[in-house]
């Protein structure tokens, strides 16, 4: 779909319009719009409502199913979450994550699952975790996003572990790390990732121009 879009945008096309006619008009409910959109949660990360916001923003440009969006403000809030409450106590933090994400993100299918990883011990099998919320098989924002924000919140102390546990519970596995990482993150601080995992990552394009 991402390729189909594209030519089309090189021949002239309208990106508003290619995006919001995808999958037969009912535009992408894929978990892109999620994946990439931890940063922005970041970014804006001191008013929630501008998150929300902006992140629906984001998504639209790829994802314009209120399922891709729906993730998209998830993930964003989940993120500007953590950063809030950084110096608040473990429980505490995962409880106001859920909380915020149940208060900004809209009626969808999306929202209902993390209704349910939020009642989810955190001392249940992540396969079994997986198994119950999806681990982003099907590539969409509903079967990815309340599995890895249970990831995350129940991790939030430890990025390592974090992105390792994770890749246990299968799946899409490039999304989910990222979309996991991208809120541990924020939660960690640079200083806390590791620093050969620092040193052995890709870098990035504007980095390689310095």
């Amino acid at each position: 779909m991402t390729r189909i879009q594209l030519r089309e945008i090189i021949h002239g096309g309208n990106w508003r319009e290619g995006a919001a006619n995808a999958f037969g008009g009912q535009g992408s409910m894929g978990n892109g719009g999620a994946m990439r959109v931890a940063p922005l949660g970041g970014y804006f990360a001191d008013d929630f409502k501008r998150v929300s916001e902006e992140a629906a923003s984001s998504a639209s440009v790829t994802h314009t199913h209120k399922e891709g969006i729906a993730g998209a403000i998830a993930v964003a809030i989940a993120a500007a979450s953590v950063w809030q409450s950084r110096n608040e106590s473990k429980a505490t933090r995962i409880r106001q994550l859920f909380d915020a994400v149940m208060e900004f993100t809209p009626e969808s299918k999306v929202r209902r699952g993390v209704l349910i990883a939020s009642q989810s011990s955190p001392e249940i099998e992540i396969e079994a975790v997986a198994k119950a919320l999806g681990n982003g098989s099907l590539v969409t924002a509903p079967d990815t996003v309340p599995f890895t924000l249970w990831c995350a919140a129940h991790h939030l102390d430890n990025y390592v572990e974090a992105v390792t546990r994770t890749i246990l519970g299968g799946g899409d596995f490039d999304t989910n790390e990222a979309i996991v990482g991208g809120i541990v993150a924020l939660s960690v601080g640079r200083e806390r990732i590791p620093s050969d995992w620092q040193k052995n990552k890709e870098p990035l394009p504007f980095q390689e121009l310095q």
